[in-house]
């Protein structure tokens, strides 16, 4: 058996049918490519015809020079009682100038009878008929048989009935699809190979989706049962609870399964481009993500931290430079001096374990974890606090004091900002508004010190989380507040915790703009 496999992605069309999932014209022409760069064998772009967005990228993606993967168009077998040269549709297909086509068609009787409500011979033709005419007229055809292994259960004569008229037809490949997400891994894999033994392994492709929580697990079965395509998309996009994920398939195919394809020579920038394609779709990134995630190689128990610390894979499955991530340590009151060291080395602090100066850290440490600050996704806070502690901080600018108030103005809120800066010995008072306190406070703050530091005007808030630590103190409950931001290069995420939300906002804002400016 090859050990190679070709890799579908079909984040474009099944991916964007997803909630909340929606790219520009301008998203998907960068999409296709980020995906040729990386390598995939197929990118299928849409529905030429179905929509104005699908319409302009079909037209504006044959500019583009595509150095390795074959656009694919996506639709249908031709209607019943016409015939395929006649096919409104078709003619779209074949109009949208792709390579390759791909077309879905029914497997299941029950689809055939009361959905398409047509014979089962006339369905019969309808994918011979159109799969032959596509492949006449210059097309690589590769055939999505819907719903087919819910229709194999249902009459498994007739579900290869259609995987016949397929071949008959010319497809170059017979996908088998789970379009529902319902069947368990032992079916999916037992159907496969019957499909595989029947027809050929060269022949067999797999589309899964994951409503049964198994879409990655179906498509491994797959290749493993014989099939020799994969289809999935990026971060497990997809309608309902989404496809299988592309970027968990790949590096178990690669790292685990002993299998090949052309990206697997790029499989250390799939971090990265999971990242792209979240950012493109205004998503924030699973930090629980498989291989790819900020939380996939994270450590915080100090025994678990300090075994990785000797021997990584003790506690990591893979090298997690294969797919472009790193090793993470977790800073928490469960920390130990091998797990603070460790984490000081990743933030760029030279110091060892036994250091007289690690005892007081991690004292601090652990006494601000009591008190309600939490630095597992507070690195840049945490860098800070290190530095301090180690004698090695950086002063930029000196805190005088500052003030915010909040006015209601007719039916519009503002908020009032007052700062007080010392920046090597001058002393610089700045007022701005915004609808909120802390915007207010942001742009108080960007007002006193991008002129003597312009790096600031790169600095963008991302995220403002807010955590109250004990409810049952209601209002003067003691707040953390989390704040996420980025240069377009990095991002990073400071902490403040405090009784009152505006001073712990205030913390983690000047904790942010002081990482921005110690990294400059």
């Amino acid at each position: 058996m090859s050990s190679a496999v070709k890799i579908y992605d079909t984040t474009l069309r099944d991916g964007t049918q997803g909630e909340g999932i929606s790219f520009s014209v301008t998203d998907k022409l960068l999409i296709t490519e980020k995906l040729d760069q990386f390598g995939v064998d197929y990118i299928e772009g849409g529905f030429p015809g179905s929509n104005p967005r699908d319409i302009t990228y079909f037209q504006e993606v044959r500019k583009l020079k595509l150095k390795h993967a074959k656009l694919a168009a996506f639709g249908s077998t031709r209607r019943a009682g016409i015939k395929a040269s006649e096919d409104a549709q078709l003619k779209t297909l074949l109009d949208s100038d792709t390579p390759v086509v791909t077309i879905v068609g029914k497997t299941s009787t029950l689809h055939v009878t009361e959905i398409l409500r047509t014979t089962l011979e006339e369905n019969l033709a309808m994918i011979e008929d159109s799969v032959s005419y596509l492949v006449s007229q210059g097309r690589e055809v590769i055939y999505d048989a819907e719903h087919f292994f819910d229709g194999y259960k249902l009459d498994p004569d007739y579900a290869f009935k259609t995987l016949a008229a397929v071949l008959r037809g010319g497809a170059s490949n017979l996908t088998l699809c789970d379009t529902n997400g319902g069947t368990l891994v032992d079916d999916f894999k037992s159907i496969i190979a019957r499909v595989v033994k029947e027809f050929g392994g060269d022949k067999v492709g797999v589309h899964c989706h994951n409503d049964s929580g198994l879409g990655v697990a179906l498509t491994l079965a797959g290749i493993d049962a014989g099939a020799v395509l994969v289809q999935g998309t990026a971060n497990g996009y997809g309608e309902r609870t989404g496809n299988a994920n592309l970027f968990t398939v790949l590096p178990s195919l690669f790292l685990k399964m002993n299998r090949t394809a052309n990206c697997a020579k790029n499989l250390h920038e799939l971090r990265e481009l999971s990242l792209y394609f979240d950012e493109l779709a205004n998503l924030k990134p699973d930090t629980k993500a498989p291989y790819i995630g900020a939380s996939a190689f994270a450590h915080k128990g100090g025994l678990h931290a300090n075994a990785a610390q000797k021997v990584k894979s003790s506690y990591e499955h893979i090298d997690p430079s294969l797919v472009g991530n790193h090793t993470r340590v977790l800073v928490s009151d469960m920390a130990g001096r091998s797990s603070i060291a460790m984490k000081a080395r990743e933030l760029g602090f030279a110091i060892d374990e036994k250091d007289p100066a690690m005892k007081t850290l991690i004292d601090e440490l652990k006494e601000l974890e009591f008190r309600g600050y939490e630095f597992e996704a507070a690195d840049a806070s945490l860098k800070l606090l290190m530095s301090r502690a180690l004698g090695q901080a950086k002063s930029f600018f000196e805190v005088e004091g500052y003030r915010v108030s909040v006015e209601r103005r007719g039916s519009d809120t503002v908020s009032e900002a007052t700062v007080k800066l010392k920046i090597n010995g001058e002393s610089l008072h700045t007022v701005a508004e915004c609808t909120g306190p802390v915007g207010a406070l942001d742009k108080a703050l960007r007002l006193a010190l991008e002129n003597i530091y312009p790096q600031l005007k790169q600095l963008e808030l991302r995220d403002y989380k807010v955590r109250i630590l004990d409810s049952r103190a209601g209002a003067n409950a003691r707040t953390r507040v989390f704040i996420e931001s980025g240069d377009g290069k990095d991002i990073w995420g400071t902490v403040g915790v405090s009784d009152n939300i505006i001073d712990a906002s205030w913390e983690a804002l000047t904790d942010a703009i002081n990482y921005k400016l110690l990294q400059a």
